[in-house]
């Protein structure tokens, strides 16, 4: 009978103890929350945080279509208006806070829609950085030409009235309108995302760019949502580890991604997901913002609309 009393009181003992609690990491508890499907294996930011304005599109850019962080000034990104504008490339801060006005000369204006606007190496295998535009609008889809603006990365942030470079291309199937452009990382190749109705967009690699020449652009391949659920790609950023794309629709942002991808060719076989957007009127402008240091960790971007006075929003890590 004592025996059984003794194994009673240790049971009993033994119950009353407190269980151990799991341990929940914050970044564990930040993925069960979030709608958004965290980045696995990909040099960045592995789960979103929500946006947050962090400053005003400005008055001198008030049909922003475009930015562009500066591969040779830290904090500083280059931006430009749409067509009907003058040729003209605006240096910025995170802020919206207008730093420098570069005029642009050497290309005609007569029809010119400038759409958005890359950095990357002047030529492919160059260290030396220039800005690229592209004059890619067709809103009917009408010319079977488009053209690339090239210019180096001006070595001062301050006013300045430079030349530019005019690199035309065809499409090699039909006229397209169109209003992304990317340079990627490794190779300094050009591509072009086109603005369709149906998808995402086609993307097209631009080899062979050179003043005096028309270029044949090469389809790669079509975009397209899960579920084919959004259209009209407005303004696109590739990480400069060349593992992610961002992709700007008028009501959301997307990430393409792919683990070790070195080539457009590879990377769009990746896995696209949804990643936080604001609502902005007009949304045209995207950008990944470089890491201090450490370019190919970038772990936030930004978002400008075509409206001045609009908030711009900064979209950093949970």
């Amino acid at each position: 009978m004592l025996r059984g009393f003794a194994g009673v009181l240790a049971a009993a003992l033994l119950c009353a103890c407190p269980a151990k609690k799991s341990a929940t990491p914050d970044a564990a508890r930040a993925e069960a929350s979030s709608r958004y499907a965290p980045a696995e294996s990909v040099p960045g930011c592995r789960l979103y945080g929500e946006p947050r304005a962090v400053g005003a599109v400005p008055l001198v850019l008030a049909e922003m279509s475009g930015l562009a962080a500066s591969l040779q000034h830290p904090g500083v990104l280059w931006s430009h208006n749409d067509s009907g504008n003058a040729l003209e490339v605006f240096a910025l801060d995170a802020s919206g806070k207008v730093l420098a006005t570069l005029t642009l000369t050497g290309a005609s204006t007569a029809g010119a829609d400038l759409e958005d606007i890359a950095v990357g190496p002047c030529e492919p295998g160059q260290s030396r950085a220039c800005l690229f535009l592209a004059d890619t609008g067709d809103n009917f889809e009408r010319q079977p030409q488009a053209r690339i603006l090239r210019l180096p990365e001006p070595e001062r942030v301050e006013d300045a009235t430079l030349p530019v470079e005019t690199l035309p291309f065809a499409w090699p199937d039909r006229p397209h309108d169109c209003e992304s452009l990317v340079v990627e990382p490794g190779s300094g190749r050009l591509a072009v995302v086109t603005k369709e109705r149906d998808s995402l967009g086609d993307v097209f690699a631009l080899p062979g760019l050179a003043a005096g020449t028309v270029a044949q652009a090469v389809r790669l391949g079509t975009l397209r949502a899960p579920g084919n659920a959004d259209f009209l790609t407005t303004a696109a950023a590739l990480h400069p580890s060349g593992q992610r794309l961002l992709l700007r629709t008028y009501t959301r942002v997307w990430e393409l991604r792919r683990p070790g991808a070195t080539r457009l060719e590879e990377l769009l076989e990746g896995q696209l997901a949804e990643v936080p957007g604001p609502s902005q009127a007009q949304s045209e402008a995207i950008a990944y913002l470089p890491e201090d240091g450490r370019p190919d960790e970038s772990r936030a971007y930004l978002l400008g609309s075509e409206f001045a006075g609009q908030r711009m929003y900064r979209v950093d890590c949970r």
